[in-house]
């Protein structure tokens, strides 16, 4: 992996931050079939995650109130989707969980913030604070993520939501939904680039420097084909055309700060397995932690809320980390006071068009900004994106609950 400097540039699906080389997945299993969407019961299980995804998103904003803890909310979210995942194929032994653990990163939080039970000082919602929301699913190890953004208000609050508070947030959501509008055959990642950044001119904010969307494949969470944010002097990435039949995210963050997020103190707690390592670990902790992960987690990010003996875990990880076990998802920030906004969306490349699998919907009416959308993003927000149908995804995964 590449050197981790303050200023972290790169940035896996489901966490910013993360300088990544080739997947080690992918590299381990490069030379194995793959499982696309050209496959029914693929496309079936996607759908059945998504479904776990959006429920939980929903779910959560409803849990979210005043006074309440983040660590609860992250809580909350990672057990309303194993609930779920225990109720759907319980005939069938296979894999399913959560893909990404929740995240709720508040205001200045650019992401990854998953505290611990133990953490001081425990950190409370507000009103008024502008609260983003990330996680995952997987079936079968059919992955499903998304982000959502919203301005957390009092019970009877309708005054609408106005100045940099509305213009970072219509800003991310109209750029997601422009970019999703362009992943289709034929169109290129540069294309989805540009964009955002025009989105991010038109509003009066920045993207967000090392975010990497990337390409979703069975266990795989961070493919090699990515579509990058912004593209500097730093990162660059190869331009590629879409081709029918893959799984892609849209990740957009947008910041009224510079959007050049920096580690500061808080802990991290999000991990990944580099399966492509191995390590005789010395100390008991670290080996009571490496057990459990290569027994729970597999390829998908973790967090140390999830080992049942968070003392040990906190322990191990320190030489896990050491010798190159673990990818970490650190916790980044942009500056007091700036705001970031943040929203992901699933997308099947399907042959009927390009499916929006996971994400939110803004009203856009409690978002009131002076500012004004130009002719080239209001051309592709005019693109009319493929509608979902109701189909059996949702059936056919409840008929294995029978």
């Amino acid at each position: 992996r590449s050197s981790r400097e303050k200023r972290v540039v790169g940035r896996s699906t489901g966490g910013c931050g993360q300088a990544r080389r080739m997947s080690d997945v992918e590299m381990d299993e490069g030379a194995g079939a793959e499982v696309d969407l050209t496959n029914q019961d693929a496309i079936t299980k996607y759908k059945a995650a998504g479904d776990i995804v959006n429920k939980t998103l929903a779910g959560l904003m409803v849990y979210a109130k005043p006074g309440m803890t983040v660590v609860d909310c992250c809580a909350f979210g990672d057990s309303l989707i194993t609930q779920q995942c225990a109720m759907i194929y319980k005939s069938k032994k296979m894999e399913k969980g959560i893909a990404f653990p929740t995240c709720v990163s508040v205001n200045d939080c650019v992401c990854h913030y998953s505290p611990l039970p133990s953490d001081s000082p425990t950190v409370s919602l507000k009103a008024g604070d502008v609260v983003k929301v990330d996680l995952g699913c997987h079936v079968d190890g059919f992955i499903a993520v998304a982000a959502h953004t919203f301005v957390l208000r009092e019970e009877n609050d309708t005054a609408p939501i106005t100045g940099p508070k509305a213009d970072v947030i219509k800003a991310a959501y109209l750029a997601a939904e422009a970019g999703l509008r362009l992943v289709k055959p034929g169109n290129t990642n540069a294309q989805v680039t540009e964009i955002l950044k025009k989105a991010a001119s038109d509003f009066g904010v920045n993207t967000v420097q090392g975010v990497l969307m990337h390409e979703l494949k069975q266990f795989v969470i961070d493919g090699n084909n990515v579509i990058i944010e912004r593209e500097d002097i730093e990162q660059k990435v190869d331009t590629f055309e879409f081709e029918q039949s893959k799984v892609y995210t849209v990740d957009v963050f947008m910041s009224t700060g510079e959007g050049k997020p920096i580690v500061r103190d808080a802990r991290t707690t999000v991990f990944k397995r580099a399966v492509d390592q191995e390590y005789k670990l010395k100390m008991k902790a670290s080996r009571y932690m490496i057990g459990e992960v290569n027994k729970k987690f597999s390829t998908f990010p973790f967090t140390i809320r999830a080992i049942e003996d968070e003392r040990q875990a906190r322990m191990g990880v320190t030489e896990c980390i050491k010798h190159n076990l673990f990818h970490t998802y650190p916790v980044l920030w942009e500056k007091p006071n700036d705001l970031v906004a943040h929203f992901k969306f699933t997308l099947l490349m399907l042959a009927s068009g390009t499916n929006k699998l996971t994400g939110g919907i803004v009203n856009l009416d409690e978002y009131q900004s002076d500012k004004t959308v130009s002719e080239e993003l209001q051309n592709v927000l005019a693109i009319e994106p493929m509608k979902p149908k109701k189909k059996k995804a949702a059936a056919n995964a409840k008929m294995e609950t029978e």
